[in-house]
C-alpha cells in the first residue's frame, strides 16, 4: 500500500472507532479509541489462528508504518506543543519544585528501581536480560506519557492546580525520560563511555541545551507574533516553531521533547498575553486543540493495532505482571520520597493520585520499537506493550473513580 492508502485506511478506522465509543461506549475518547482497536486487532489474531483470514497482508501494512519514526519525529512535536500551551506559568511556578524534582530525581530513581526489579524478574521466569537492558526498559517506561495523561486529565474534571502539578510534571518527566533512555542506549551499545563526565555531559548538553533552545525560538516566535496581526500567519508560525525548531533540535543533538515544551510554554503565555489579539488567541487555541485530537486518536489506534506484529509468550506475559507491579512500585517510592521530604509529612493522597495518574502511553513503546534489533527487544517491546495496555485501560479507565477518593 502506498503512504496515502495507508494512512486513508488508518484515518478511516479511526473515525469508525470514534463514533462506535461515542455512540455506544462512551469511554474516555484515547482510552475508547484504544481499546477498539485492540479488540480489532485480537479478533483478526482469533480468525488467523481458526485459519478463517491470512493476516500475513494485514501483519505487512501494519509492519511497514515505523511507529518510532511516526511518533518520536512526527506526531510527538505535535502533541507535546499542544500540551505546553496551556500550561500557565504562574500556576507553573506554583509547583515548580515539586515537578522539577518529581522530573529528575524521580525519573532516575525510577529507572533504577523498576530496571533491577525486572532484571530479578527475567531471571525468575527464565529470560535472560542484561542489567543495563533492564535499566534501559526502566528508562523507557518510568516517564509518564503526557500524550496519555493530558487527554485523560482533561475529561477528568480536577482542580486546575492539580491539572498543572501532573500535566507540567508529565511533559518535563517526558523529555528527561528520553534523556535518560538515550544515555542508558549509548552505554548499552558501546557508543557512550561508561565515564561519570561524559554521561552528565550527555544529560546537560540534551536537557539544558533543549530548554535554551526553546527559549530562544519561543522568544523569536513571540516577537513575530507580536509585529502582525493575522490569526491565519500566526498558526502558521507556531506550526514552523513546533516543526522546524524540532528538525533543528536533532540537529544540535538537543532533546527535541524539553525543546518543545519550552517553546510551548513560552508562546503560551508570553506569546499569548501579548502577542495576540483575542481573536487569534480564539483560533489558535482551536486549531491546536483540534490537531491535538486528531493525532491521539490516530496514536492510540496505533498502539491497539501493534499487537499484531508483537509477538507475546506466556513467559513474557509472566514478566509483563512483575513489570506491572515493578513501575507502580517504582513510581509510588520515586514520587513518595521527594513529595514527602518536600511536604514534611506523607500525603498518601497525593502520591496515589500521582501513581495512579502516571499513565504509559505511545511513547514508551516507541521507545521499545527503537532499540536495535536482538534478544534483549524480543523481550523488552512485549514487557512494555502489556504494561502500555494496563496503564491506559485499567488506570486509565479507573482514575475518574479514584480521584472521589484521592481528592478531598
Amino acid at each position: 500500500m502506498t503512504v496515502f492508502e495507508t494512512t486513508a485506511a488508518i484515518l478511516t478506522l479511526t473515525a469508525t472507532g470514534g463514533y462506535l465509543n461515542q455512540k455506544y461506549v462512551r469511554f474516555p475518547a484515547t482510552i475508547g479509541l484504544m481499546a477498539f482497536s485492540f479488540i480489532v486487532s485480537l479478533f483478526a489474531i482469533l480468525l488467523d489462528k481458526m485459519g478463517w483470514m491470512d493476516l500475513t497482508a494485514v501483519s505487512a501494512i501494519v509492519g511497514q508504518i515505523d511507529f518510532s519514526e511516526v511518533l518520536l519525529h512526527g506526531m510527538l512535536s505535535f502533541l507535546l506543543f499542544a500540551g505546553a500551551l496551556h500550561i500557565n506559568f504562574d500556576d507553573l511556578n506554583k509547583v515548580k519544585w515539586p515537578v522539577a524534582v518529581l522530573a529528575t530525581v524521580g525519573v532516575v530513581a525510577s529507572t533504577f528501581i523498576t530496571g533491577t526489579l525486572v532484571w530479578l524478574g527475567a531471571d525468575f521466569v527464565g529470560l535472560k536480560l542484561h542489567y543495563l537492558h533492564a535499566l534501559l526498559f526502566g528508562a523507557l517506561i518510568s516517564p509518564t506519557d503526557p500524550i496519555a495523561v493530558l487527554s485523560i486529565l482533561r475529561e477528568a474534571g480536577i482542580s486546575k492546580r492539580l491539572y498543572v502539578k501532573i500535566g507540567a510534571e508529565s511533559l518535563f518527566n517526558d523529555g528527561i525520560g528520553v534523556v535518560v533512555f538515550l544515555t542508558i542506549l549509548g552505554l548499552a551499545t558501546g557508543a557512550q563511555e561508561l565515564e561519570f563526565s561524559a554521561v552528565a555531559s550527555l544529560l546537560v548538553r540534551e536537557a539544558l541545551g533543549g530548554a535554551a533552545l526553546g527559549l530562544l525560538l519561543g522568544w523569536l516566535a513571540y516577537r513575530l507574533l507580536r509585529s502582525i496581526d493575522s490569526y491565519k500567519v500566526e498558526v502558521l508560525l507556531t506550526l514552523a516553531l513546533a516543526t522546524g525548531g524540532y528538525v533543528i533540535a536533532d540537529l544540535l543533538h538537543v532533546s527535541g521533547p524539553i525543546y518543545m515544551v519550552t517553546a510551548g510554554l513560552v508562546v503560551g503565555n508570553h506569546g499569548r498575553n501579548f502577542g495576540m489579539s483575542e481573536l487569534t488567541r480564539t483560533r489558535l487555541d482551536d486549531f491546536w486543540e483540534l490537531l491535538d485530537e486528531i493525532l491521539n486518536a490516530v496514536l492510540f489506534i496505533l498502539i491497539g493495532l501493534e499487537v499484531i506484529v508483537i509477538t507475546i509468550t506466556k513467559q513474557h506475559i509472566l514478566l509483563g505482571g512483575i513489570a506491572i507491579a515493578s513501575v507502580l512500585l517504582g513510581r509510588i517510592v520515586s514520587v513518595g520520597a521527594p513529595i514527602s521530604l518536600m511536604s514534611r509529612y506523607l500525603d498518601w493522597r497525593m502520591i496515589g493520585l500521582l501513581t495512579w495518574g502516571g499513565l504509559r502511553g505511545g511513547l514508551s513503546i516507541a521507545m521499545a520499537l527503537a532499540l536495535p534489533a536482538g534478544p534483549e527487544k524480543s523481550i523488552i517491546l512485549p514487557i512494555t506493550y502489556i504494561v502500555v495496555l494496563f496503564s491506559i485501560l485499567v488506570q486509565g479507565l479507573t482514575f475518574q473513580s479514584s480521584l472521589k477518593f484521592l481528592v478531598k
